[in-house]
C-alpha cells in the first residue's frame, strides 16, 4: 500500500503550521515576493535584468558571511566578530599581495588560515571555560580590529591592482550564456534526481515516500525557473562569478548539513548539548568546528568584498556587516535558539535585505527606512521562531 507523507492537513491553522516549522520555510519567500512586488510597482526598473544582476553581485560577499553565521547559530551560539574577521582577511590579502609582493592565492590561503585559527580559539574558549559565545566573540571583535590596524600599519587602506585576476574576478567576470544555461539545467536535473533517489530509499525502508508525479512536476518547474532566470539575467551582464561562488557554497553547505554525520551532529548539539553528549557526540569538537567554518566563510566574504572595492580598508566590513549577516540568517529561517537552520536561509535572508537596500536606493530614500523595515522583519522572524519553539516543546 502506498504511504503518503505525514504533515499538517490543508485546513491546519496558522498556529499549527508555525508549530510544525513549515512557516519558517514559507515566510522568507512570501516576504521576498511582497518586497519585489511593492518596489516593482513603485519603480518599474527594480526587476530589470540590470538591477537584478547588481543585486546578485552585491549580495554575494555578505551572503557568504551570513552562511557562516548559520553554522554557529545551529549549534546555539553567535559570532559578533564576523565583520571584523572579514575585514582582517581583506587586510591580510592586501598587505601580502600589494605590500609584500606575494601572489594573490597564497595571500588568500594565509588569510583563511588566520581566520580558521580565530574560529578555533573562539570554540576552545567557549567549550573549555563554558563562556558565552556572545561575550567571547565581542572581545574577539575588538582584538581583531586591533590586529587589522596592525596589519595595515596605520595606513587605513591598501589599494588592490585593478588589473589583477582577483579584482577582475570579483568585478568583471560573468558566466557565458552557454555555461549559465548548462549550470541551470544541471541544477534542476540534479534536484529532481536527488528527490527520486530519496523517494526510492524511503520506499524500501517502509517510510512515507509520496507520489512520483509531484517530484517530476516540481523538478520541471524548478528547471524552467532556473533556465528562465539564466536567460533573463543574460539580458544584462549575466550571472556574476562571485554570485556563483556564493550559490555553490550554499549548495555544498546544504548537502553537508542534511546528508553528513557532522551536519546532523551540529543540529543535535544545538538542540540539546547534554543529550547530544549522552549519545556519544563529541560536542566540544562539533562546537569548535562550527566556529572555524564561520570564521573561514567570513574570510572568504571579506576577500571578495575587498576585491569588489579594489581596496582593503580599515574597518571596511565591520560597520554593519555582522548585524546584516546575523539578520539575514535569522530572517531566512535559521533559529536563534539553535538546532534548526538551513544553508538556504542565508541566501533568502541576504536577498531580502539587499532587495530592501536596492529598492530604497532606486526610490531615492535614505537608509533609515531600510534599517527600520529590516528591523521590523527581523523582529517578526524572531517572534515567529519563538512561538514555533514554544509549541514544539
Amino acid at each position: 500500500m502506498t504511504r503518503e507523507p505525514i504533515g499538517p492537513a490543508p485546513s491546519a491553522s496558522l498556529a499549527a503550521r508555525i508549530g510544525t516549522g513549515g512557516w519558517s520555510a514559507l515566510a522568507p519567500l512570501g516576504v521576498l515576493v511582497v518586497i519585489w512586488a511593492v518596489f516593482q510597482i513603485a519603480n518599474p526598473s527594480f526587476l530589470s535584468s540590470a538591477n537584478l544582476v547588481n543585486l546578485a553581485m552585491q549580495s554575494a560577499a555578505t551572503g557568504l558571511i551570513a552562511l557562516g553565521v548559520v553554522f554557529v547559530l545551529i549549534v546555539g551560539q553567535i559570532d559578533l566578530s564576523v565583520g571584523a574577521v572579514a575585514s582582517l582577511a581583506g587586510a591580510i590579502v592586501g598587505a601580502l599581495f600589494v605590500g609584500a609582493g606575494w601572489d594573490a592565492l597564497p595571500a588568500i590561503l594565509v588569510a583563511l588560515a588566520v581566520s580558521a585559527g580565530i574560529g578555533a580559539l573562539y570554540g576552545l574558549v567557549v567549550t573549555r571555560f563554558r563562556a558565552p559565545g556572545f561575550v567571547v566573540t565581542l572581545a574577539g571583535l575588538l582584538a581583531v580590529l586591533g590586529a587589522q590596524s596592525w596589519v595595515l600599519r596605520g595606513s587605513g587602506s591598501v589599494g588592490l591592482p585593478v588589473d589583477s585576476w582577483l579584482v577582475t574576478f570579483a568585478q568583471q567576470t560573468f558566466l557565458p550564456d552557454p555555461v549559465a544555461f548548462a549550470l541551470a539545467a544541471l541544477g534542476g536535473l540534479a534536484w529532481t534526481a536527488a528527490r527520486i533517489v530519496q523517494r526510492a530509499r524511503r520506499r524500501r525502508a517502509g517510510l512515507p515516500y509520496g507520489r512520483l508525479w509531484t517530484i517530476l512536476v516540481g523538478g520541471g518547474l524548478l528547471l524552467a525557473g532556473l533556465l528562465g532566470a539564466a536567460w533573463y539575467l543574460g539580458l544584462g551582464r549575466g550571472i556574476g562569478a562571485v554570485f556563483v561562488v556564493f550559490l555553490g557554497a550554499v549548495v555544498v553547505a546544504d548537502i553537508v548539513l542534511r546528508r553528513t554525520r557532522w551536519g546532523r551532529s551540529l543540529r543535535a548539539v544545538g538542540g540539546g548539548e547534554e543529550a547530544a553528549r549522552r549519545v556519544g557526540i563529541r560536542t566540544g569538537g562539533v562546537m569548535v568546528s562550527a566556529f572555524i567554518v564561520c570564521s573561514m566563510l567570513a574570510a572568504v566574504g571579506g576577500v571578495l568584498a575587498s576585491a569588489r572595492l579594489a581596496a582593503s580598508v580599515q574597518g571596511g566590513a565591520t560597520d554593519d556587516v555582522y548585524l546584516t549577516a546575523i539578520a539575514a540568517a535569522v530572517i531566512g529561517g535559521t533559529s536563534l535558539f539553535g538546532g534548526r537552520g538551513s544553508a538556504w536561509s542565508a541566501l533568502l535572508g541576504i536577498v531580502i535585505i539587499t532587495s530592501l537596500g536596492s529598492g530604497f536606493t532606486l526610490l531615492a530614500l535614505d537608509s533609515s527606512s531600510r534599517l527600520l523595515i529590516t528591523g521590523a522583519v527581523l523582529l517578526a522572524a524572531v517572534i515567529v521562531d519563538s512561538i514555533g519553539r514554544a509549541r514544539r516543546r
